[in-house]
């Protein structure tokens, strides 16, 4: 991760703390919160898209690939304004180039990539939950007090395992983990300007959110965050071809791992049912080097609160419970 993104993220969170305490003085206790959460959840990078060339974001999002995410949260609030919220969130995320529906366009190179992945996601977040129409309310006893949308910013660490689909000469299929088959040359002697990469990254979650205030104890929220990134090896797939007499020479000429590694690296002949395509050379493109991954989730929340001393009492049914 970059220091100038990670300090600059870092001083904005420490500004948002400043800035809620500075209004919660008359509070005897902060409002804590506990709840569980559930949602799809999809991965946007190099493998799979749609018509035309490669974007970031959801103009190629495969709905088709769309995998769950669970999760639990603690939060504390010590204002009606910020809710500081730590979770974990466990799910899995997948893209293939053969949900691509070529038009003639762009997109058939990587349709005839023909790559694939699937990999499990463990995550931790720390996020400031950003409530600006707080300012708008007055009476507590207005019923729309009980909607309030929200923004969310923070700092995470995932962790993640890519693998893909070998099939043996006798058509046996089995999962297996890419990042040890080096399928472009990571960590190769041969190949020092491409370095290894770490199945445990930092990301930047950002994304609004909607919360419905069922009684002054019970929540319930919707909210869509994105994982902004700092690799681009979620997937395996990030810069060239490479040849592939370096798998041999690497793992051993005999090698098991050097003949999985030959096959997951360049799969063009598996595609269109079997059908052999013209393949891709040592030195051409595999992926964009200069977009990183991302992943995004749409998670319904379910939070119970609890504290606040004095100011908070169970009975009542005006939301939110805190004011300035």
């Amino acid at each position: 991760m970059k220091k100038g993104v990670r300090k600059s993220l870092i001083y904005s969170l420490l500004a948002i703390l400043v800035f809620s305490l500075s209004f919660s003085k008359s509070s005897a206790q902060w409002v804590w919160e506990a709840g569980l959460n559930i949602g799809p959840g999809n991965f946007l990078g190099d493998l799979g898209g749609n018509q035309g060339k490669g974007k970031t974001f959801l103009k190629d999002n495969n709905i088709e690939l769309t995998k769950m995410f669970f999760g639990v949260f603690v939060g504390a609030s010590p204002n009606e304004f910020v809710n500081f919220r730590l979770g974990f969130n466990y799910g899995n995320l997948a893209g293939a180039d053969s949900v691509i529906d070529g038009k003639g366009g762009w997109e058939e190179a990587r349709r005839t990539r023909n790559l694939h992945f699937k990999t499990n996601i463990k995550e931790i977040q720390l996020v400031a939950e950003l409530y600006p129409t707080v300012f708008l309310e007055e009476d507590p006893t207005d019923i729309y007090h009980k909607w309030r949308p929200y923004a969310v910013i923070g700092l995470g660490a995932f962790k993640f395992n890519p693998q893909g689909e070998y099939i043996a000469p006798n058509g046996t299929r089995t999962w297996v983990a890419l990042k040890p088959l080096r399928t472009e040359g990571q960590g190769m002697p041969n190949h020092p300007n491409v370095e290894e990469y770490s199945l445990t990254q930092l990301n930047i979650p950002y994304g609004i959110g909607l919360k419905y205030f069922i009684s002054e104890k019970f929540n319930v929220s919707l909210e869509i965050v994105n994982r902004k990134t700092f690799t681009d090896y979620m997937d395996d797939v990030s810069g060239t071809f490479i040849d592939p007499a370096d798998f041999y020479n690497y793992f051993g000429a005999s090698s098991l791992t050097a003949q999985i590694a030959d096959q997951m690296a360049n799969k063009t002949t598996f595609a269109n049912g079997g059908t052999a395509r013209p393949s891709f050379s040592t030195g051409d493109k595999r992926g964009t080097i200069t977009n990183n991954d991302a992943y995004y989730a749409t998670t319904l929340k379910l939070g119970m609160r609890f504290g606040g001393g004095e100011n908070y009492n169970s009975n009542q049914t005006r939301c939110p419970i805190l004011r300035f």
